[in-house]
C-alpha cells in the first residue's frame, strides 16, 4: 500500500511518460493484463488511457488491472489511470 507521499511522488514521474495502454470495447481480457504484468515488470510505472466507447470508467478499469496484477492505483485523473508495481528483477523507482 502506497502513502500519500509516495503517492504524490509517482503521480509528479507519471506527468512525463505516455499512455502505453488503451482500454477500448474489447474490455479487459487475459491478454490485456498479461501486457500490463509485462509492462510494469520491465518499467514499474504505467500511465493507460480509456477510450470512450469502452464499457468501463476509468477508475473501474484501473481497479480491475491494479487487481489482476497486484499493483496499486496511484491516480485516476479523467479518462487516464496510472498504476505501479515495484519490480523484481528490474527495479528502477526509488520511492521516498
Amino acid at each position: 500500500m502506497l502513502t500519500s507521499k509516495q503517492r504524490s511522488y509517482l503521480r509528479g514521474l507519471a506527468n512525463t511518460i505516455p499512455a502505453i495502454f488503451q482500454v477500448g470495447k474489447n474490455g479487459i481480457d487475459e491478454n490485456v493484463i498479461r501486457q500490463f504484468e509485462e509492462a510494469l515488470e520491465a518499467r514499474e510505472l504505467v500511465k493507460a488511457s480509456v477510450l470512450r466507447n469502452s464499457l468501463y470508467t476509468a477508475r473501474e478499469a484501473a481497479e480491475e488491472v491494479a487487481q489482476a496484477v497486484g499493483a496499486d492505483v496511484v491516480g485516476v485523473l479523467g479518462n487516464k489511470f496510472i498504476l505501479y508495481k515495484e519490480s523484481r528483477n528490474n527495479k528502477v523507482i526509488q520511492l521516498p
